[in-house]
């Protein structure tokens, strides 16, 4: 598996294509949201901003470039030939989309570092960093279900695009509503109780045990994406 990681890291860097879906699109959203956080803290909250920066990073940077990815591979049998070797399909599959999900955390991380940095600290980065793993495994999870879906990299500008837009404006409709009204529709769609609990790690005021139930609708979406993706992912491209 650690040649093919290293193999797809220097892919990423030589795809521009892949190159901008991963860095330029989200660091220039993140910066953007950085550079007006004072206007976005009246409208929702510093959660919210930090919502948006991980929900931009992980459904761009790592869900779609490993949705690409995966659909090229397929293309060129790239995955057919790695089937035939030793390695596993759960290496195979790790060491395609680990790349991608290794840069995207980096990301994360260092966007809300900055924020942090320019207005106030999390009240419990514990909390915070589970809501961002378990975002990081739904976004892989759906990657690969979406990936079976998706005949080569130029379908994937298609089949990407409604669960990268999905997430993003349903983090933006917790972020900014709350969940005082919709309480169950909004904690159920993909995205809503994960970004509940970025404002809730980022801003306080809520107790523990009640944050952490809110990794239960996120981890539901991890195994139901993974349910997809064992139906869906395909090796070889359709004759």
């Amino acid at each position: 598996m650690r040649p093919l990681f290293a193999s797809e890291l220097l892919q990423i860097f030589r795809n521009r294509s892949v190159l901008v879906t991963s860095f330029v699109m989200p660091i220039a959203v993140s910066a953007f949201f950085l550079h007006q956080h004072d206007l976005f803290t009246q409208i929702g909250s510093l959660g919210y901003i930090a919502a948006i920066v991980m929900f931009t990073v992980t459904a761009f940077g790592l869900y779609a470039s490993s949705v690409t990815t995966l659909a090229s591979r397929r293309q060129n049998l790239f995955l057919k030939r790695l089937r035939s070797t030793a390695a596993s399909d759960a290496g195979i599959l790790t060491g395609l989309v680990l790349p991608a999900t290794v840069i995207a955390l980096v990301q994360v991380t260092a966007i809300m570092a900055v924020l942090a940095a320019v207005t106030e600290a999390p009240d419990n980065l514990p909390l915070l960093a589970a809501a961002v793993l378990t975002t990081a495994a739904m976004m892989v999870g759906l990657a690969l279900a979406t990936a079976g879906l998706t005949n080569s990299p130029e379908h994937a500008q298609v089949t990407t695009l409604p669960v990268c837009l999905g997430v993003v404006a349903v983090a933006s409709w917790v972020g900014i509503s709350g969940t005082e009204e919709l309480t169950l529709l909004k904690r159920l769609l993909p995205g809503g109780s994960a970004t509940e609990l970025v404002v809730n790690a980022w801003t306080g005021g809520v107790a523990v045990t009640d944050s952490l139930l809110l990794l239960a609708p996120t981890l539901a979406w991890v195994v139901v994406a993974a349910a997809l993706a064992s139906r869906l992912f395909r090796w070889e491209p359709r004759r």
